[in-house]
């Protein structure tokens, strides 16, 4: 039997291989993912007082700080058991939308767009942000100015673009002003101008890519969400009984699982650990480990609304839907799925910054914990977030539990990653292209594997000391 290595995997954020098996003919039997950095987040925090856990998660990754801030002070609300000021959610919300902003624009501009701007073949050395910059330098340039002006947000309301102390249990520590907001809508033309430019090129490639949507990670699965009684696309949910509930559909769009309140999370979700990988695998629990897999993030989000509330995105949500009769299925669509996110989110902060009471001053909640645990769900840039906590009578973390987006599509990941490998690679004659596209279907699910690296029960380890001329001398394992 033969191996064969992508280690590591690139253009995503953290550090995973990819470990493809092949037969005596060369044909894939086997694919996997294996991330193999750890970061115990979810241990360390036991016995921190509760109301240090968004400043504490927000170090989980400086990608994704904002989205770890927000699920960490919802569940902290939960705790509090306070509603906060509508302001202040208001605010939260601005917030959120640009870190999908400067999110997604990483993900499509600087780790995506060398495929399909310079093609999945092209020399490596050229396929990548530099090339992109050389081929097409006035869209590198306003891709560039898109993720920084959602930077830009997150600067000037937490102080910092990474790890800010704004978002604070109850509500944020100060309110808006007016020469924030006017520095916010100042960029918002062209941010718009950039996001229209994007979805329209992509539509323009696609009939480029076919080969590539049939086979990066195109299966019927169920998707999971957070869902709106209006139906629209949910992507903060709050502790009104109108939106912020998780919600299963299925591959034909029919409903399995609905008003699942953020306490009921772990009636339906259940986590599996793989030996060889610290990312958990969750699962949907009705139908066991590993029927019970499913989707999360951008596509998924848009196979489960029916609309969007801003005029532009809604319009291209309809022409998505065109993709497919029921569902979208082709994982390789949550970079079309991405870009109108994107869009929709330039479109609702401007409506939001234009509120007639964005400037109130009442932005806080105070309180005492009232509750012995708290559950936080948002959905993060890259799929659904969950934090959820356990404090004693002191108010000091007992227990604590994460399940980061990219955690939840691990086993699409690895079924997308077989799907693909068996397809493209041949075992006698394996050149380049072949293996960017198994990079490349990770891609599309854009991961964060510093998020994502926690794990439960006794983790595998294994240590290998090699002589000077990397000959192994010795191998010690845990399974």
């Amino acid at each position: 039997m033969q191996t064969i290595t992508i280690d590591a995997v690139t253009r995503i954020e953290g550090h995973g291989k990819v470990i493809l098996q092949l037969d005596d003919h060369g044909a894939v039997s086997d694919a996997h993912l294996h991330v193999t950095q750890f970061r115990g987040f979810e241990k360390f925090c036991e016995g921190r007082p509760f109301y240090e856990m968004p400043a504490i998660t927000a170090r989980v990754c400086g990608i994704c700080p904002v989205s770890h801030l927000i699920a960490s002070v919802k569940a902290c609300d939960a705790i509090l058991a306070v509603r906060i000021p509508e302001t202040a959610e208001k605010l939260r919300r601005i917030i959120h939308l640009a870190q999908f902003v400067q999110s997604h624009a990483l993900s499509f501009f600087h780790l995506s767009s060398p495929d399909f701007l310079l093609g999945m073949d092209a020399d490596p050395r050229q396929r990548n942000v530099f090339g992109v910059i050389q081929s097409n330098p006035e869209l590198a340039r306003a891709g560039i100015r898109l993720r920084q002006w959602g930077q830009q947000i997150i600067e000037l309301l937490c102080g910092r673009r990474v790890h800010g102390a704004w978002l604070i249990p109850g509500g944020v520590s100060e309110p808006l002003t007016q020469e924030k907001r006017d520095k916010i809508l100042a960029g918002h033309a062209e941010a718009l101008a950039t996001a229209t430019q994007a979805l329209s090129l992509f539509k323009s490639i696609l009939e480029k890519f076919r080969e590539e949507i049939r086979t990066f990670a195109n299966f019927p699965s169920l998707f999971m969400g957070l869902a709106r009684n209006d139906g629209n696309l949910c992507l903060y949910g709050s502790r009104s009984r109108a939106e912020g509930w998780l919600r299963f559909c299925d591959a034909d769009g029919k409903i399995v699982a609905d008003h699942i309140e953020p306490e009921q999370y772990a009636e339906y979700i259940g986590e599996a650990v793989d030996p060889s990988s610290y990312m958990k695998a969750p699962y949907y629990k009705p139908l066991g480990y590993p029927a019970g897999m499913y989707r999360v993030g951008p596509m998924a989000r848009l196979n489960l609304a029916r609309q969007i509330n801003t005029p532009l995105a809604n319009q291209e949500l309809a022409e998505f839907r065109e993709l497919e009769p029921r569902t979208v299925l082709s994982s390789f669509h949550n970079h079309y799925a991405r870009l109108i996110e994107m869009l929709f989110a330039i479109e609702r902060i401007e409506y939001l910054l234009n509120e007639p009471d964005i400037l109130n001053t009442h932005v806080r909640a105070h309180a005492g914990p009232n509750q012995a645990e708290g559950v936080g769900i948002i959905e993060a840039p890259r799929g659904t977030l969950i934090h959820h906590y356990e404090i004693n009578e002191h108010g000091l973390i007992t227990w604590a539990n994460l399940i980061v987006a990219t955690a939840h599509n691990t086993l699409a990941m690895n079924r997308g990653l077989l799907q693909v490998a068996k397809h493209f690679i041949n075992g006698r004659s394996v050149t380049e292209g072949m293996l960017n596209r198994v990079e490349a279907v990770i891609r599309a699910f854009d991961p964060c594997l510093s998020c994502s690296t926690h794990a439960a029960g006794a983790m595998p380890l294994v240590i290998e000391v090699r002589n000077q001329d990397g000959t192994l001398r010795q191998r010690i394992s845990r399974e």
